[in-house]
């Protein structure tokens, strides 16, 4: 008789049409024993064929199967299942942790038509991070049967990977216009995850030096800078109805800016940040340095800094490299502002209430502008330098001594070496 008309015609621990007995044994526990019928059991499960095949059930139908207490459900569950009809299997599962307990019994006894229902189940259904790691240990015993149940669990292509940052990129980035503000947390999420992506992960670097991502990634970078410029155009107007609200449009305008600068310098392209942030400079300082916000937008003023302090690193220390009149330009329109700033931010700290820069962001700001200082034409150096020393009693920071100091010392040791130059021109040594 067919497996389909069989559980047709007997049914689960029915005594009356019973003719043999499981039992799976736990230690120390009195055994619990479930009606069966030997022709069920052969016709869906290798183990009980093969033991059935071996004994005679007329003098011994009883099996034994020893079972770990933690398993017990999961091979009653098994049992029962071979009494349904085989499209009822997957709808018996009720949690993948179940069906997974299952398919450690089936596959252990060579139920094969359960192994396969448990396979289709836990494939479709969704995983927590613990039922994972249970998967892939099961999915070890499983030979090609596993294939499908691991798909999920491939690494991707080169350019599905591709595709997918792309994508990232361009919700992070607002790109998609016209981009509601409820969808803020995925952005956010899809900036987390970018970052996530790139986190030491060599596939994702290859997929970082591709041009469509660099060009899609620049695009993203031309979209935020436009954004700040917009919000600050509206400042005016939109202050005047909710100071609040106008401050808090510049500073996740100016967040998103500090997140792709982030991205930006572990793909090797803050050229492209810096050159757009040295554009957009004077207009950005015209507006936050207008008189009407001079008590006002101070963490905006702060977050500035911050973001100013990234391309400034990145210049300082070589990273980008810039002509020497676009340095003197970047150091000359943002040090006044930032001497300013940080004074009035250091005054205003006396409440403990108000805002403070961190003091290791502040330092870190200082060494790559002395980094950059001394980087210039000497010359530009003195104008620099000059013009420090006349507000060093108003300005505290930056402390640029250290290239001062430099400055002083690098001037008379060429003095001395022009001079050496000039009296060995005029007094050739002779050689005989």
């Amino acid at each position: 008789m067919e497996p389909a008309k069989l559980v047709e015609v007997y049914k689960f621990d029915d005594h009356s049409t019973s003719d043999v007995r499981v039992c799976f044994k736990l230690i120390d526990e009195q055994p619990e024993w479930f009606s069966c019928h030997s022709s069920v059991l052969s016709q869906n499960s290798k183990y009980f064929a093969d033991w059935l095949g071996q004994n005679d059930v007329s003098s011994n139908n009883c099996i034994e199967i020893e079972c770990p207490r933690v398993e017990y459900d999961h091979y009653v569950k098994m049992l029962k299942s071979i009494y349904l009809p085989r499209e009822s299997v997957i709808d018996s599962f009720d949690s993948v942790k179940s069906a997974v307990g299952v398919l450690r019994a089936s596959h252990s006894l060579g139920c094969e038509f359960v192994t396969k229902s448990c396979i289709q189940y836990i494939e479709a259904a969704s995983w927590d991070e613990k039922e994972e790691e249970e998967i892939i240990e099961v999915a070890q015993t499983l030979g090609s049967d596993a294939v499908s149940l691991l798909a999920r669990l491939q690494a991707p292509s080169a350019d599905a990977v591709k595709n997918v940052f792309i994508s990232a990129i361009r919700f992070a980035t607002c790109m998609e216009a016209p981009f509601p503000p409820f969808l803020d947390d995925l952005k956010t999420s899809a900036q987390e995850q970018i970052d996530f992506m790139i986190h030491d992960d060599d596939d994702t670097a290859l997929v970082t030096t591709d041009e469509d991502v660099k060009s899609v990634v620049r695009e993203g970078l031309r979209k935020l800078l436009s954004a700040l410029r917009t919000v600050l155009d509206l400042l005016s107007t939109e202050f005047d109805e909710s100071p609040h609200q106008a401050e808090q449009r510049i500073l996740c305008s100016l967040a998103d800016i500090d997140w792709i600068t982030s991205l930006l310098g572990k793909i090797e392209m803050m050229h492209d940040f810096v050159s757009g942030w040295l554009e957009i400079s004077d207009h950005v300082l015209s507006v936050v340095q207008d008189k009407k916000y001079t008590s006002d937008l101070w963490a905006v003023k702060a977050k500035l800094i911050e973001v100013t302090g990234k391309a400034l690193d990145a210049v300082g220390y070589g990273s980008v490299v810039l002509p020497s009149s676009s340095r003197v330009r970047f150091l000359k329109t943002w040090l006044p502002y930032i001497q300013m700033t940080k004074r009035l931010l250091d005054e205003n700290s006396k409440d403990e209430t108000s805002l403070q820069m961190d003091s290791d962001s502040c330092q870190n700001i200082e060494s790559a502008i002395v980094s950059m200082v001394l980087a210039l034409p000497s010359d530009d150096q003195a104008d620099i330098l000059s013009e420090w020393m006349k507000k060093a009693e108003q300005f505290r920071y930056p402390d640029l001594t250290e290239a001062f100091e430099v400055w002083c010392y690098r001037s008379k040791t060429a003095k001395r070496r022009l001079v050496g130059g000039l009296n060995g021109a005029s007094n050739p040594t002779v050689s005989l």
